[in-house]
């Protein structure tokens, strides 16, 4: 017994030691082409970007409208850092489009992030930014995937975090039904997504060649259906609703949670929570395999979190880090691949910060990661080597009944020109079937 405290300890040490490690920016190059949501500096935590008003939202606003986004973001460091930010339009694929940014951009090209606070009574230090945008210095002239990229001052070549947004047109209206594929009556693990696209206002003569469709499910792009081809066209309408897997997803299974708004006391998940300078240390109960057990619904954020201090006045900069224990029981370790813990929460990527090591002493995988406080969804996802999804149904099990969301988006490239138009988006839930 005493021999395992102390492997335990051993290993909470190196983990810890792996978290400290020197300040670490990647190099990145903004003209070469393929972007996707990255955080390029280890100090940079707790990005969110979001529409204003509501903070579960997707990144999406309609063109010369009212509606504004908000980007927030951490940096983790006794100083304080200058940060500049700018715009970059893109294709469809998220390539860089080939127009000149005074063609969809109207004011400063580059600008500073004025909104800049340091944290208050914290155990870890850190700095909070925001950026409310479109605003008085810039704002949007063209519909489509845009990226907002942000960067130490006077180093525009070096950005330490890039988030991608999406701005649309009123030109199309879009219904959607999701339900269990009709392929097969037996197949009760995944859903479908069919929707149809009114097209108002547009002279499109050829839809099969010039519309595409996206179809994310819960905001996600890694697992997207991309570049989706119309299978119907009539009557100024545009059908998607192929006995094909193209619009096929893995319903998945409600999130995980937990809640760590408060460090005095042991919300639900919770196991114990310590103290050891300078963090925070919170310990899950272990996770169990969901596999194999019946579908439950219970209420979830599809994979977001949310800040909140529950002892501080401002969540923005009273919340605090502190570092989370995972685990999660397999008495093999999977072959093949590497397991990690995903959502939102790590901007669904899969790297060091929620890769996840397997401990063949205690028969878990095991995984600490630095966290603000708030309210969390996660699951645990398998990554085959040589795959860029992931499937998280190893563990967690798949079910047409999940609540999901599926966020709908519409391309059309006219022939005459040089970019790729976002003409309508929509979301739709499957619980309630109702488009938003």
């Amino acid at each position: 017994m005493h021999g395992l405290l102390i492997f335990n300890f051993l290993f909470a040490l190196i983990v810890n030691l792996f978290q400290n490690l020197p300040v670490e920016v990647q190099e990145y190059e903004p003209d070469s082409g393929y972007y996707t949501n990255s955080v390029l500096d280890n100090r940079i935590k707790t990005v969110q970007l979001y529409k204003e008003g509501w903070n579960l939202s997707y990144p999406v606003i309609k063109l010369n409208s009212d509606e504004k986004l908000i980007l927030q973001f951490d940096l983790l460091d006794n100083q304080i850092e200058s940060y500049d930010y700018t715009f970059i339009h893109c294709d469809k694929d998220w390539n860089r489009s080939d127009i000149f940014n005074n063609t969809y951009l109207e004011g400063f090209p580059d600008n500073q992030i004025e909104d800049v606070r340091p944290s208050f009574n914290t155990t870890v230090n850190y700095t909070h930014y925001k950026i409310i945008f479109p605003n008085d210095r810039i704002r949007f002239t063209l519909s489509g995937n845009y990226i907002v990229c942000v960067y130490p001052y006077g180093k525009p070549d070096k950005p330490v975090l890039i988030q991608q947004f999406v701005i649309t047109e009123n030109g199309a209206g879009i219904n959607i039904s999701t339900h269990r594929p009709r392929m097969t009556d037996a197949d009760n693990a995944r859903q479908q997504v069919d929707f149809t696209i009114t097209l108002t206002g547009l002279n499109i003569i050829d839809p099969y060649r010039n519309i595409y469709s996206f179809i994310l499910q819960n905001g996600r792009w890694g697992n997207a259906k991309k570049n989706l081809r119309p299978d119907l066209f009539g009557n100024n309408e545009v059908k998607y609703n192929s006995l094909s897997e193209k619009n096929i997803f893995n319903g998945g299974n409600e999130f995980r949670y937990f809640d760590i708004k408060s460090i005095r006391y042991q919300s639900e998940f919770i196991k114990r929570i310590d103290f050891l300078s300078p963090y925070y240390h919170v310990y899950l109960f272990p996770s169990e395999n969901r596999e194999s057990k019946p579908y439950f619904y219970w209420q979830d954020f599809n994979g977001k979190y949310y800040i909140a201090s529950q002892e501080g006045r401002d969540s923005e900069t009273d919340a605090d880090y502190v570092n989370v224990y995972f685990t999660l029981h397999s008495k093999y370790k999977v072959a093949g691949g590497k397991m990690y813990v995903s959502g939102n929460l790590n901007n669904w990527a899969f790297d060091d910060n929620n890769l996840m090591i397997y401990n063949p002493l205690l028969e878990q995988y095991e995984c600490t990661m630095l966290l603000k406080q708030g309210w969390y969804n996660y699951e645990y996802v398998f990554l085959a080597d040589g795959d860029k999804e992931g499937t998280a149904t190893k563990f967690e099990g798949s079910h047409y009944e999940t609540e999901n969301d599926y966020l709908v988006i519409v391309y059309y490239r006219n022939p005459r020109e040089r970019y790729d138009r976002v003409i309508g988006s929509v979301t739709a839930n499957t619980l309630n079937r109702i488009s938003y």
